[in-house]
């Protein structure tokens, strides 16, 4: 597993946690952005995707993607 992989797991997998805290109303998502190091916004954001689309809306898209400096 590369690294980026991991770190990408270990993101979600805390995500996960600090929402599953919000819909159990332990956290506020202000708390929950700040347990992962993010605006509150952004922690909106990344929950709007989780709801719409799932474990795939939290996937970052620039892993996905070949780079354009890749050697031929």
């Amino acid at each position: 597993m590369r690294r980026t992989e991991w770190l990408q797991e270990t993101r979600i997998m805390r995500f996960m946690e600090a929402y599953e805290g919000c819909q159990e109303k332990k956290l506020t998502q202000a708390e929950a952005a700040r347990l992962l190091g993010m605006c509150d916004r952004t922690f909106r954001r990344y929950v709007t995707r989780y709801e719409e689309d799932g474990l795939e809306g939290l996937l970052d898209r620039r892993l996905v993607r070949e780079s354009s400096r890749k050697a031929p």
